[in-house]
């Protein structure tokens, strides 16, 4: 299963997170669709490294003090080449503003209107959870037209 990598900007309040930068996939994988900012790791750069270059190329922003809170399996039944382990991290820390690019058009959404109807369909099980300071680690198994087949979300205390 290759590696791919996911972040979230966040900004908080008191420690509670109060606002989350998504971004509109305008091409390729997930088009149409809000998420965070990531991609597939390249050959001789750490999750890490591909974290922060996606980041940059996304949104044209420079991640500081990443935060992992996630390690998420995606299975696809129909289109086994986007089965993908997906590293979940926020960052209330980076330099730049996220800006419009090709591929992403960012925006924040307070933590109470989070566009989950056009987002993927698992972000509303796992998301929550993490926005309260939990870790997880899951796995999804969609069949057809995106269809959760099955669902796993573990809390753990470490990554």
């Amino acid at each position: 299963m290759k590696n791919s990598t996911l972040l979230f900007l966040v900004k908080k309040v008191d420690g509670k997170i109060i606002e989350i930068c998504l971004a509109m996939k305008k091409r390729g994988f997930g088009a149409g669709r809000w998420n965070g900012v990531g991609g597939k790791v390249e050959d001789g750069e750490s999750i890490e490294e591909a974290t922060i270059r996606e980041a940059k190329e996304e949104i044209g922003i420079t991640a500081r003090e990443l935060q992992k809170v996630g390690e998420i399996s995606f299975s696809f039944k129909f289109t086994p080449d986007y089965n993908q382990l997906v590293h979940v991290y926020i960052t209330e820390n980076w330099e730049g503003e996220p800006a419009e690019s090709e591929e992403m058009a960012p925006h924040w959404y307070s933590v109470d209107e989070i566009p989950y109807k056009i987002m993927w369909p698992d972000d509303i099980f796992w998301i929550p959870k993490v926005l309260n300071g939990e870790k997880i680690k899951a796995s999804f198994y969609f069949g057809e037209k995106d269809e959760i087949l099955e669902q796993k979300i573990e809390i753990v205390s470490s990554l």
